[in-house]
């Protein structure tokens, strides 16, 4: 899901937070209740939007048959229980009839896919990568009105500030003609189109490329490759540069290193034993080392091309996903590397026992218990394994969890 880096200021809009009670208060069923404190939460958004220049045709449009969707709040609140491993999400999204399928729509898209690479930078089998990670080369990229879905998540969503955010930027696109409410749908989350821009993205970076006079990210594909491609070039695509290499860890390895925020020149890393799988590692003046499932899965030296893509959509598996099915639309391999599929992934609610033992056993999470493995959380975990004298990788697993507890009982 694209995310815009450059917030206009919703101050006009967020006073109407006053307005919203909070999501604990409110029957997600849609009660009688709710429905009126809806329609009071709209007529007082409407008024911001007003006053921040949205006209009152578009404001009618919008909002004369806007509704409240309880589905919408079920799907905000629902946190899964287990998340998939690394392995898990990338057999879904790099299937071989994903593979097959991207290779066809480029072959069918090919002209559009080009005139983008050739205006950005950003290589054909990126672009068209994106496209079948986000929405399955367009065969579903959400039933949800976009308005109703926003306006559901302004009045009682978890990010209220976010979505009153999200939907005064729909509603300058509507403003704009670029598409009529009834056709701007997608996710519950309020992202839309084909590579499932968010409102602020599509203000930023959506381009009207086949020149009708309309940004249309729903049924041109050449805007949906062109704004696709401007994203990243402004995310700092690097025109010519690969995304990065599978690599080969030495066995002394310090696995500390293997975080994004770490970087170091490809010369450094080669100093360190890194090598490349096949070839030589590409040339990096600042690279990082990511390893996401530990010292039993692959590695791989990533460069600004990868981080760019993590502009797109903030996680190492969606990056990993995307390259590694441009790789394989364009012809390659693809992932060498065995990832451990026998090792079963940790619920939220193990993590979040995991990281109580290791907070008050001192190797701290960086915080109370919220069972999301992060940076903060692997280090706590490195510094255990350190002190059990394990491989030091911070990849959580039902034995590491097994040994905090016995480590924590004595």
């Amino acid at each position: 899901m694209a995310t815009s880096d450059t917030a206009a200021s919703t101050a006009s809009v967020d006073s109407s937070s006053a307005q919203a009670s909070s999501a604990s208060t409110h029957d997600t069923q849609g009660g009688e209740q709710t429905y009126r404190d809806f329609a009071a939460w709209v007529a007082a958004f409407r008024q911001e939007a007003a006053n921040a220049g949205i006209d009152e045709v578009t404001l009618a449009a919008a909002f004369d048959q806007v509704s409240f969707q309880p589905r919408i709040i079920e799907l905000d609140r629902s946190q899964p229980e287990f998340s998939r491993p690394v392995w898990a999400y990338l057999d879904t999204a790099v299937s071989e009839q994903r593979v097959r399928q991207g290779r066809a729509k480029l072959d069918a898209h090919r002209d559009a896919a080009i005139r983008a690479e050739n205006r950005y930078a950003v290589p054909a089998e990126i672009l068209t990568a994106i496209w079948g990670v986000e929405s399955n080369y367009g065969s579903y990229f959400g039933h949800f009105s976009t308005i109703n879905a926003l306006a559901t998540l302004g009045f009682e969503g978890r990010r209220q500030d976010f979505a009153r955010h999200e939907l005064l930027a729909a509603l300058k696109i509507l403003q704009s003609g670029d598409i009529d409410r009834d056709h701007m749908r997608g996710s519950w989350a309020g992202a839309m189109g084909h590579t499932q821009f968010l409102p602020s993205s599509f203000l930023a970076y959506a381009v009207d490329a086949d020149g009708d006079g309309r940004r249309d990210i729903w049924g041109s594909i050449d805007d949906v490759m062109a704004s696709t491609a401007h994203y990243l070039e402004e995310a700092g695509w690097q025109a010519g540069q690969p995304w990065g290499t599978e690599v080969i860890l030495p066995d002394d390895f310090d696995y500390s290193q293997t975080e994004l925020a770490v970087r170091h020149s490809s010369a450094a890393w080669r100093a360190q034993g890194v090598t490349a799988r096949e070839g030589t590692l590409p040339t990096f003046d600042a690279a990082s080392v990511i390893a996401p499932a530990g010292a039993r899965g692959p590695a791989f030296l990533v460069g600004p091309n990868f981080r760019a893509i993590m502009r797109y959509n903030a996680s190492t598996s969606y990056a990993l996903a995307v390259v590694t099915l441009a790789e394989r639309i364009a012809g390659g391999d693809g992932i060498q590397g065995d990832w451990p599929r026998e090792v079963e992934p940790l619920s939220r609610t193990q993590v979040k026992d995991m990281q109580g033992r290791l907070n008050a056993l001192g190797f701290s999470t960086g915080g109370p218990p919220d069972g999301i493995v992060g940076p903060n959380t692997r280090k706590g975990l490195r510094a255990f394994q350190r002190s059990q004298g394990m491989t030091a990788d911070g990849f959580p697993t039902p034995a590491l969890l097994d040994s905090v507890r016995e480590a924590s009982a004595r």
